[in-house]
């Protein structure tokens, strides 16, 4: 678990969130940026670049997790703590991003 100033993220394994998101639990959030999604991407994510990065814009259904992710882990973090900085309640991220989703054996997309 990652720590900021009081703010916290939570480490989500790459299993834990793919049957989330499979339960309509999850929102997956994927932060990285255009050319980097346009080669491969998490099924059913919403894309918000973090180079443009706004937590009003992410569709947050009423009971469902927004979970951040990213290709190593990194910029999820950045991203949930720069949510928290905003007055959203966004703190868990996929721990190790799609290197881990895909070390998991989990689909991705082209």
């Amino acid at each position: 678990m990652s720590n900021q100033e009081g703010r916290r993220v939570r480490d989500l394994a790459p299993e834990e969130v793919a049957r989330g998101l499979e339960e309509g639990r999850i929102v997956l959030v994927d932060v990285r940026e255009p050319k980097e999604t346009a080669l491969e991407r998490f099924p059913g994510a919403v894309l918000v670049p973090l180079s443009a990065f706004n937590p009003a814009a992410i569709p947050a259904p009423p009971g469902r997790k927004i979970v951040f992710a990213c290709r190593s882990g990194r910029r999820s973090v950045t991203a949930s703590l720069a949510a928290q900085e905003q007055g959203f309640a966004y703190c868990c991220h996929l721990a190790g991003g799609i290197l881990a989703w895909k070390a998991a054996g989990l689909p991705t997309e082209i």
